[in-house]
């Protein structure tokens, strides 16, 4: 009886770690399509809808089973919160680590313009009617010339891609993601 008083009242470190698991199963999904309404339904619909269910939970544990339960809920939210603050770079990541031989052999399948322009694809873009569209080229620079702009996170206009571009950054060697300014594209600069 004893023993089983003492299992039942020891802080369960498993409901944090189960809070985390859950919470990049639900993300993962998310991040990998990157539709912005549905990263917004995530952390304003589906994180919250969540954490009321594991708030429930909580309420009706007793004693250090309900800070178990409630800390479940702030390290739920706190690491829903995280990965939706990164969700750019986490995608990506992700999308390069799992795609990347697709991703080449299209870029490299561009012909080259002839203008000095550099071989590259559209990789990601979101945005709203009337807010404007944003757009992210996936790059390939055989010279590696975009690596200083990409090391120092600066904007500006660079040799090869015809617009100033607001955020240059290194996928791996001659790849690179170059995010461009909102209502800007590689044909129509502003």
């Amino acid at each position: 009886m004893d023993e089983k008083t003492t299992k039942r009242n020891r802080f369960d470190w498993h409901l944090p770690f189960y809070a985390v698991v859950g919470a990049l199963i639900l993300f993962v999904p998310f991040m990998l399509f990157g539709i912005d309404i549905v990263e917004i339904l995530y952390i304003f619909v589906a994180a919250p809808i969540v954490g009321i269910i594991f708030l429930v939970v909580a309420i009706r544990k007793t004693g250090v089973r309900r800070l178990a339960a409630l800390s479940m809920v702030v390290v739920y939210w706190a690491v829903s919160w995280g990965l939706f603050q990164n969700s750019r770079e986490l995608r990506a990541t992700t999308r390069w680590f799992l795609k990347s031989k697709q991703y080449k052999a299209k870029v490299l399948a561009q012909p080259d313009s002839g203008d000095g322009a550099l071989r590259h694809i559209e990789w990601d873009g979101w945005g709203f009617g009337g807010a404007g569209d944003t757009v992210v080229y996936l790059v390939f620079d055989p010279n590696d010339s975009l690596s200083t702009a990409a090391r120092t996170d600066s904007p500006g206009k660079f040799s090869g891609i015809p617009c100033e571009v607001y955020r240059v950054r290194r996928l791996e060697s001659h790849y690179y993601s170059v995010l461009f300014y909102t209502n800007t594209d590689w044909a129509h600069c502003n």
